[in-house]
């Protein structure tokens, strides 16, 4: 298969592109690195990645931006961070993949444990996260052509514990390779319309 990994050059899209590597052909695009670049936020930009790349058999999204700070501070402005980028981001993949993948094709995005257990600071995400998910869950039921999706709810990384460990007291983390697997599975299997939680 020929599976585009966004975000395969950040810790969790570097083990799935690695993973998926070793059966698939593998498409490796970031916001700066990789063989092709994106702006998920821009309509425009992934339609323009789908047409330079090509017809496809799945697509991954492990990428996404969200602002974390107290309630009490928070602005409208910093909520819309996450709103644009990881939800919308995410969801403008989702819509052009409908044109662009194989007939049967997966599409696979990304939420978050915070999206069930929520965080101090953490409002924004736990927001986008939910919202990811009940997106996954509609248009599960709508998609064409036999086109999948499912989604990834990942606990804190290992890899990320140095920098996110103060806010994940009691939360066990997991490596990166792990939660690889889950998309492993999405990609691969015959799932649509689920969460894979790796916590």
């Amino acid at each position: 298969m020929k599976v585009i990994v966004i975000g395969a050059t950040g810790t969790i899209g570097k083990a799935v592109s690695e993973q998926l590597a070793t059966r698939h052909e593998v498409i490796r695009v970031g916001n700066t690195n990789g063989q092709y670049h994106v702006d998920i936020a821009d309509p425009a930009s992934v339609e323009a990645l789908f047409a330079r790349v090509g017809k496809a058999d799945a697509v991954v999204v492990a990428a996404g931006n969200v602002h974390f700070g107290p309630l009490s501070e928070i602005t409208p402005q910093q909520l819309h961070i996450g709103l644009q980028h990881k939800l919308m981001g995410q969801v403008n993949v989702a819509l052009a993949a409908q044109r662009h993948l194989n007939d049967g094709g997966s599409i696979t995005l990304t939420s978050g444990i915070v999206g069930d257990e929520p965080i101090r600071y953490g409002v924004s995400a736990t927001m986008v996260n939910a919202a990811v998910e009940g997106f996954i869950r509609a248009a599960a039921i709508e998609l064409p052509r036999g086109l999948r999706i499912n989604g990834i709810s990942p606990s804190v990384l290992q890899e990320s514990m140095e920098a996110y460990g103060p806010y994940f007291h009691g939360f066990e983390p997991v490596p990166a390779t792990r939660v690889a697997q889950a998309y492993i599975k999405s990609v691969d299997g015959l799932h649509t319309g689920r969460v894979y939680h790796v916590w």
